[in-house]
C-alpha cells in the first residue's frame, strides 16, 4: 500500500470510531463513565482500528527471541512486576485496577488476544492502544525491544501457566506499605521476635 492507501484508511478508521462512539452515547445515554460495559458495536469498531494501525510488515514479524527457560522466567518476572497490576499474574484482568479500567482489561489467555501474531501483540507493548488504559512501553527507561519481545513469548505460555509459577510470580508482585509491614510482622511472629511478649529482666547477684 502507498501512503495516501493509509492516510485513507486512517482517516476512514477514525470516522468510524467517532460514528460508533457517538452512536453509542445516544443510544445509550451512558455519558463517558468508564463504569459501562463496551457493547459489541464499540468492540468491533475499537478492533478494527487496532488492526488497521498496525501495518502488514509489523503484524507478520517473526519473534527474534528464542523460548528458553531463561527467557520465560525474566518474562515471568517482569509481568510479575511491571504488568501484573492491571493484567494479573495469569492475564485474566481480574485485579481491581484491570477491572476498572474503560474498556476492562481483556483475558489474554483467551482467543481474542492468543489468534493474534506476535508481531501485533509486540506493537501493542511497545505503542500502547489509543483509548485505553494500555500505555506503550517502547520509550519507557529500562525497556527496550528484547524485552517485549519477551512478554510476547509470556503471553503465549498464559494458557499453560502452572500454579507453581504463579506462586512464583506472587511474591515478586509489588507490594504496598500495608503488605511489606504485615509480611514483616509475620516473620518476627514466626522467630519468636512478638514485640507484645513482656520483655524479661535478669538481675545479677
Amino acid at each position: 500500500m502507498n501512503r495516501l492507501t493509509w492516510f485513507l484508511t486512517g482517516v476512514f478508521a477514525v470516522c468510524a470510531l467517532a460514528f460508533g462512539l457517538a452512536w453509542l452515547l445516544v443510544l445509550n445515554s451512558a455519558g463517558f463513565s468508564a463504569r459501562a460495559q463496551p457493547s459489541l458495536v464499540e468492540t468491533w469498531v475499537a478492533r478494527r482500528v487496532r488492526s488497521s494501525a498496525t501495518s502488514p510488515d509489523v503484524r507478520t514479524r517473526a519473534n527474534p527471541v528464542s523460548d528458553t527457560p531463561e527467557v520465560e522466567a525474566a518474562a515471568r518476572a517482569h509481568w510479575a512486576d511491571h504488568c501484573a497490576g492491571c493484567h494479573a499474574n495469569d492475564g485474566s484482568g481480574d485485579t481491581p485496577m484491570g477491572k476498572r479500567t474503560y474498556p476492562p482489561a481483556p483475558d489474554m489467555r483467551l482467543a481474542a488476544t492468543q489468534h493474534m501474531t506476535d508481531g501485533e501483540l509486540f506493537y501493542i507493548i511497545q505503542n500502547g492502544i489509543r483509548f485505553s488504559a494500555m500505555p506503550g512501553w517502547g520509550s519507557g527507561p529500562g525497556h527496550d525491544e528484547e524485552d517485549s519481545w519477551k512478554l510476547v513469548r509470556f503471553i503465549r505460555h498464559l494458557p499453560n501457566l502452572t500454579a507453581d509459577e504463579k506462586k512464583e510470580m506472587e511474591r515478586l508482585n509489588p507490594k504496598t506499605p500495608d503488605e511489606i509491614k504485615e509480611e514483616q510482622e509475620e516473620e518476627k511472629f514466626l522467630k519468636g521476635e512478638d514485640k507484645n511478649e513482656p520483655q524479661t529482666s535478669h538481675h545479677h547477684h
